[in-house]
């Protein structure tokens, strides 16, 4: 089929739709190219994450009319979305688990390293000063070098 698919194959796109598809379009590029791999990475970037530009592309290479292909690629967008659903679910746990082991480490290592500054606090203030000479020692030759 070498003609370009009419407006008539075409379902008109949401706007919403296009707007997600353009956000993620980046993301898709390898499964859009596992599904339609007769496609070139260079072709795609050319549309510019354009959903009705990918759609009409994908049509053209692939023989395919362009409501197929758009149907095909809102369910790459849809899967997509679950992906990042669950990736996002699977980080909570995550995020719970190390907000407790900070709380732990606040609780454990605060009066460690508290006690020996309010016993010593001149020691302490000696240290904080030679240890920002120090860093600003190394800063100051890091850039004379570059």
């Amino acid at each position: 089929m070498d003609s370009a698919p009419s407006p008539a194959d075409t379902p008109e796109q949401s706007p919403d739709l296009a707007h997600r598809f353009r956000d993620r379009f980046e993301s898709l590029v390898p499964d859009i190219q596992r599904r339609w791999p007769e496609v070139t990475q260079q072709a795609l970037e050319a549309t510019r994450g354009s959903f009705d530009e990918v759609v009409q592309l994908l049509s053209e290479h692939s023989d395919r009319a362009g409501n197929v292909v758009s149907i095909q690629l809102e369910e790459l967008l849809h899967q997509a979305g679950d992906r990042t659903k669950h990736l996002a679910d699977s980080l909570d746990p995550l995020e719970e688990q190390l907000e407790h082991l900070l709380d732990e480490l606040n609780q454990t290592l605060r009066p460690k390293i508290e006690k020996p500054v309010r016993e010593r606090p001149l020691l302490a203030l000696a240290v904080a000063a030679g240890v920002g000479v120090l860093v600003g020692a190394m800063i100051r030759g890091a850039g004379r070098s570059s």
